[in-house]
């Protein structure tokens, strides 16, 4: 009003021309221009009479306008509001429909008019506007439901688990033991098999289980809720922190549940996690089919006519539940899971990983290529390795044990398997004499298998039963290819040689 008097002033009292007066005001001309107008057709001149206060000014420039004396018909405008829910209706064809049908009814901007004052009346909740079937809101309930246990009498708490669908406030809920990744993934599932589809967006809180680290821009979701929202075609979209006008839809769910559901509640004891989700799932159905108040239908009959249809296929494998950690290869090239190590490729060594785990398997991830997977073991402390891991020279080590050397030495000759075999027993542990029994067998690739049994022969007839020994003959070149060497030892036949080693080493132990 400080304007309009001003503009009168300088109109009236100063003569000043309506350019001069808009650029001195800072408004338009054609502002200005109304407001002269309007003031000759009051009959107003400068100066304004006293007793012209703003109120009365603007009573005398803006005359309310005096209703209408034709009644129109008026449109159903809760449905109007539920079609307007649907993907690519207007305001406009609704109005054009409705003109089809009342050519006396509202024009188009009465209409537009008319039904903001009706929405007005309606709930903040419940003037959000959701495309059906684009998203699902995610939290838990902050009241929680004691279940006793009747060998004990302990009361646990149990958590309860609320999905709304945007558009037609279809409720789900189950009770939980906890919020943790396992419980949080279980619901998830159960959840879309009790909607029978999914939608294209979830919208969750920003509990750990969901989201690892919480940002306005770009929130670091769970690895795990990653997974099963890739299993089932979904982005995950979460809240802002503290800002609950985010997920608005299921902070009302939590509310009406809270209210409708866990109160009824209030006077039973419960002594298991199924007895509890029973009476939930009662009191759900009668929750999702309890009429609006203000709206015709219920949720059931709003999710059957707008969500249900245009939710999407569930995929036809089932989700099999992952946990995922990230973790960094050791020297050995063996990463550690809950206590037990599985190998990776050895040229992966030193390198950080992400390794998923499942109930049967456990999967090495490096920049998205899994490079290893092994079934799942329980034993802790235990090593589970795959030979193409190794290096090539790690593998002939992991080769070593008494069966492959005794084998190996047999191929030579039988006096090449009974020194090893003497050389395995003598020492405490068989490991220890792996070594040596390598050392032998080695000399035959420099001198030859013959020169080598001969060598094994001269040196089990004087009873010098080492690596040493034996490079010591086959280097002083002792003529052994032209020995017999059974002749010369004078030993039983290659079965009393066996004998006789393991005879000496039960004397030795």
């Amino acid at each position: 009003m400080r304007k309009i008097h001003e503009v009168l002033r300088l109109h009236f009292e100063h003569g000043r021309s309506k350019r001069e007066i808009a650029r001195i005001i800072n408004v338009s001309p054609s502002t200005v221009s109304d407001y002269v107008a309007r003031a000759k057709l009051a009959g107003l001149s400068s100066p304004l009479p006293p007793e012209c206060d703003d109120a009365a000014l603007e009573r005398l420039l803006f005359p309310p306008c005096e209703p209408s004396s034709v009644q129109r018909p008026a449109p159903a405008w809760p449905t109007v509001h539920n079609e307007l829910r649907r993907k690519g209706v207007t305001l406009e064809l609704l109005w054009q429909e409705y003109k089809a049908e009342q050519p006396d009814g509202y024009q188009y901007s009465a209409f537009c008019e008319h039904y903001r004052r009706w929405r007005q009346q309606l709930t903040t909740s419940m003037r959000q506007t959701h495309t059906p079937g684009e998203r699902l809101f995610i939290d838990y309930a902050g009241q929680t439901v004691g279940v006793t246990d009747g060998g004990t009498g302990e009361i646990r708490n149990a958590q309860v688990f609320v999905a709304v669908l945007g558009a037609s406030n279809y409720t789900y809920i189950e009770a939980t033991w906890s919020q943790q990744l396992p419980d949080w993934i279980g619901s998830h599932v159960r959840a879309l098999a009790f909607f029978g589809g999914c939608t294209e967006l979830w919208v969750p809180d920003n509990l750990r289980s969901g989201v690892t680290k919480a940002s306005r821009y770009e929130p670091d979701v769970n690895p795990t809720y990653h997974d099963l929202a890739e299993h089932y075609g979904v982005a995950v979209l979460p809240a802002r922190a503290r800002r609950p006008k985010d997920k608005a839809k299921v902070e009302n769910g939590v509310l009406v549940v809270t209210r409708w559901v866990l109160a009824r509640l209030r006077h039973q004891r419960f002594f298991s996690l199924n007895d509890l989700n029973r009476s939930l799932r009662t009191l759900l159905t009668d929750l999702n089919q309890r009429p609006f108040k203000k709206l015709p239908g219920s949720r059931a009959s709003a999710f059957a006519e707008m969500d249900q249809p245009a939710l999407r296929a569930l995929p036809e494998q089932h989700y099999e539940y992952a946990e995922w950690k990230v973790a960094r290869v050791g020297v050995d090239y063996h990463v550690e899971v809950d206590g037990h190590y599985y190998s990776v490729p050895c040229q992966h060594a030193r390198t950080q990983v992400d390794v998923r785990m499942t109930r049967s398997t456990v999967e090495v991830f490096q920049r998205g290529q899994r490079i290893a997977s092994h079934a799942q073991c329980a034993f802790k402390g235990r090593h589970t390795t795959v030979a193409a891991h190794m290096p090539p020279a790690h593998r002939e080590v992991a080769g070593w044990n008494a069966q492959t050397l005794t084998a190996r030495a047999e191929a030579v000759g039988p006096r090449c398997a009974v020194l090893v075999e003497r050389l395995l027993v003598q020492r405490q542990h068989p490991q220890q004499a792996f070594r040596s029994c390598l050392g032998v067998l080695s000399l035959g690739q420099k001198y030859g298998i013959g020169r080598l049994e001969a060598a094994c022969a001269r040196a089990l007839k004087h009873s010098a039963v080492s690596w040493k020994s034996v490079q010591a003959i086959l280097k002083n070149n002792l003529d052994l290819q032209q020995q017999d060497a059974q002749r010369t030892l004078d030993l039983p036949e290659h079965e009393n040689l066996r004998g006789a080693a393991y005879y000496q080493s039960s004397q030795i132990h």
